[in-house]
């Protein structure tokens, strides 16, 4: 491999390590849709054998996620759009909610992360002083139903409001911000109003942050071993890891090799020369002759002396 084969494949390794924090905020967000699927069956099993149109059932423990707090709501997708909901938990859902596509009964999981927060959404240079709220509407048609894909609603009208409770204190000279979280991963900031309310016309995630150079500390993880949501998508992340490394790591390999055998060429080409040169100093030198008033180098000759055909004769 030539030398510009070796510069080719170290651009490539430079261009995969700019694209790790891609990489790796794509696990992240990959973490955090597998936690959904998880919450939304927990959520789902909180329900009785006979369940209540608009009444609030709380979902199961999660043993290895200690700390997050889910509940589940019943209702029709004709109430919900001519009556709204005044209040669920922190959400008030106002007249006007409508849902794509439509089903008759939908069910709106509510998720509250607390100290797992930052931990599925990492938000680079801020402090969350709220924990992230969840609201996600499910087809409940099939209560016992898993791995349910998300409805889609909008707020036609006035907006759904986010009232957090307990609101940690903006630094002094930070100015506190309202963070949206699509299910697409993508983060959006607007204005927090009346100290603790935040405004949408879309479901996903929320909370309240402010900008910092710290690491975020009151919504951190709780120490020791962090477990991971047992859902799907979870081993194919783990996968991806796996080859990206193998990749990145032979892509290096092959690079110092290629450097190597360029650097093995041009020492034997060197050596090469080398011993030319020495051949040609040791070579016999050439005797001088007059050739008019110049002298020239001119090598000796020997002849095979003629023999006569007589001299072979009988």
């Amino acid at each position: 491999m030539g030398l510009l084969g070796s510069l080719a494949m170290l651009v490539l390794v430079l261009l995969c390590f700019e694209q790790l924090p891609n990489v790796r905020a794509q696990s992240k967000r990959s973490e955090a849709r597998a936690l959904d699927v998880l919450l939304q069956e927990y959520a789902f099993r909180g329900f009785n054998a006979v369940p209540k149109t608009g009444t609030i059932y709380k979902g199961n423990a999660l043993s290895n996620l200690t700390g997050i707090e889910i509940t589940a709501l019943r209702l029709r997708s004709g109430s919900l759009r001519r009556r709204g909901v005044p209040m669920y938990n922190e959400f008030q859902i106002p007249i006007g909610i409508k849902a794509t596509p439509y089903v008759e009964r939908l069910v709106l999981v509510y998720q509250n992360l607390a100290n797992w927060s930052s931990r599925y959404y990492d938000l680079p240079n801020h402090t969350y002083l709220a924990p992230v709220l969840g609201l996600l509407a499910y087809d409940g048609s099939n209560l016992s139903a898993t791995n349910l894909q998300e409805l889609d609603i909008n707020a036609t009208g006035n907006p759904i409001l986010v009232k957090f409770q307990d609101v940690k204190s903006a630094p002094d000279g930070a100015v506190a911000k309202c963070v949206w979280f699509d299910l697409q991963g993508s983060s959006n900031f607007s204005n927090v109003t009346g100290r603790n309310t935040c405004s949408t016309f879309q479901q996903g995630h929320f909370s309240i942050v402010v900008e910092s150079t710290t690491a975020p500390g009151p919504v951190s993880p709780p120490s020791g071993p962090t477990p991971t949501p047992s859902a799907p998508g979870e081993k194919s992340n783990k996968k991806v890891w796996i080859i990206v490394g193998s990749v990145l790591g032979g892509l290096v390999l092959l690079a110092l090799l290629s450097l190597l055998i360029l650097w093995l060429r041009k020492y034997k080409q060197k050596k090469k020369m080398q011993g030319m040169e020495r051949a040609a100093e040791a070579g016999e030198a050439l005797h001088m002759a007059s050739v008019g008033s110049t002298k020239a180098p001119a090598a000796s000759v020997t002849r095979t002396q003629p023999t006569l055909e007589q001299e072979y004769a009988p």
